[in-house]
């Protein structure tokens, strides 16, 4: 395992800004957020411009791009969306990335028209040999981590993007998600309470040292990407600096 962190750290910066800020905080890997609010990129401008998206996307500072999340804002239904997540996929390939972040359709949405979606979504990857982490998140149909393994028996070669967060913040079942991490692809961290979904650093309930060593009992080799908005009146850079000291200090 080894310390990532998203974009989204310092979404109100420009990406090349954004990724400077984490190399100056000695981070070395880097999750991409190609969401079409809030995002560094939009899926709609990757589809309209591969190249430009690849070559911006590839001025990384020397941090290693880990993953990319991916945030359509348009139905399944629209022929756009699946051309849209294709051209991110093709972004990820260029990139050399294996992992692509996909959230979950909302609760409920009927389990059958996920799982198509889904299988569609997963064979557009495969051609690019990039598979889905599927996001677990309040408010989605990962919320349940029953359900979440469900999808991921359903769908050949999709995986789960864990965020234990969502499984503490707004659940009914806090903290209790081991039966999914065989399926964990990838992992966003942050502190959390069951009462806010972001705290600063060491005033949360979030356990690494228990949720490494559970996910290394899975093999899970692959990045804890450390996922901070900025709070108000707390210094960003060292709450960043704070979560990867300690994540590395567990590793």
């Amino acid at each position: 395992m080894f310390v990532a962190a998203t974009s989204r750290c310092f979404a109100d910066l420009p990406l090349d800004a954004a990724l400077q800020r984490l190399v100056d905080l000695e981070y070395t890997c880097v999750e991409i957020m190609l969401h079409e609010s809030g995002g560094h990129w939009k899926p709609s401008a990757v589809a309209a411009d591969l190249e430009a998206a690849i070559r911006a996307c590839r001025q990384t500072h020397r941090l290693t791009p880990v993953a990319v999340s991916v945030d359509i804002e348009l139905p399944d239904t629209d022929p756009c969306y699946y051309q849209q997540f294709a051209a991110c996929c093709k972004l990820a390939k260029a990139l050399k990335i294996v992992t692509i972040t996909v959230r979950a359709a909302e609760l409920g949405t009927p389990f059958n028209a996920e799982v198509e979606r889904l299988r569609r979504l997963a064979a557009t990857a495969s051609l690019e040999s990039v598979r889905i982490g599927l996001l677990t998140e309040v408010g989605r149909m990962t919320q349940d981590p029953d359900t979440a393994g469900v999808l991921c028996q359903s769908v050949p070669e999709l995986g789960l993007t864990l965020d234990p967060s969502h499984y503490v913040y707004g659940s009914p079942r806090t903290g209790n998600f081991e039966q999914v991490l065989r399926h964990v692809y990838h992992v966003r961290l942050r502190d959390t309470t069951k009462d806010q979904l972001q705290v600063r650093v060491g005033q949360g309930v979030i356990e690494y040292g228990k949720l490494i060593a559970q996910l290394s009992r899975f093999h899970y080799d692959r990045a804890l990407c450390v996922d901070i908005t900025p709070l108000a009146d707390v210094d960003q850079s060292a709450e960043l600096r704070k979560m990867r000291l300690l994540l590395e200090s567990l590793l």
